[in-house]
């Protein structure tokens, strides 16, 4: 089994934030389109991944584009990641036993990244850390909000173009 393809329907979710809001993505998407980051507190490559998309969250906050993590860990364990990593958006949780959601969408590796579209479609699936899939959905972001893309990296940062998940 593989990550859902891009083009299939996005399995609808419904999964309580660490805060124990209710997010549904169907709801969502009538806002805009949806990324979502699906993770694990012990994976180095999420460890790595994830505050770059914090990055994104920061830099088109309340726009169009929801960014949420999905994580497969309890809320203590994944509270405690936030804090680690300085993660801001919005994190939901998967049931940390059967992992349901993580299911519904093929995962096999973390992190694994969707982009879905506001009809309810992956447009686009990222395994692992790959850069050039990471400036892509900068770019989707910027134009879904109508602004120019943000500079995600800083000069001189060395950044890995791919890392395994």
């Amino acid at each position: 089994m593989h990550a859902l393809d891009v083009g299939r329907k996005a399995p609808d979710l419904q999964l309580k934030s660490l805060e124990g809001k209710p997010f549904s993505l169907r709801e969502t998407l009538d806002r805009g389109p949806i990324v979502l980051v699906f993770f694990k507190v012990s994976c180095p490559t999420c460890q790595y991944a994830l505050p770059f998309y914090e990055r994104l969250f920061r830099s088109y906050k309340n726009q169009r584009v929801t960014l949420v993590g999905v994580s497969q860990n309890n809320a203590d364990e994944t509270a405690a990641f936030a804090k680690e990593f300085g993660i801001s958006f919005p994190l939901l949780l998967d049931d940390a036993i059967t992992y349901p959601v993580s299911n519904a969408y093929g995962l096999t590796n973390v992190p694994t990244v969707f982009w879905i579209g506001t009809d309810g479609s992956i447009d686009m699936n990222s395994v692992g850390w790959a850069k050039p899939d990471f400036e892509e959905i900068n770019r989707r972001m910027a134009e879904a909000t109508a602004i120019a893309a943000a500079p995600m990296f800083q000069p001189g940062e060395e950044v890995r173009d791919y890392r395994a998940g």
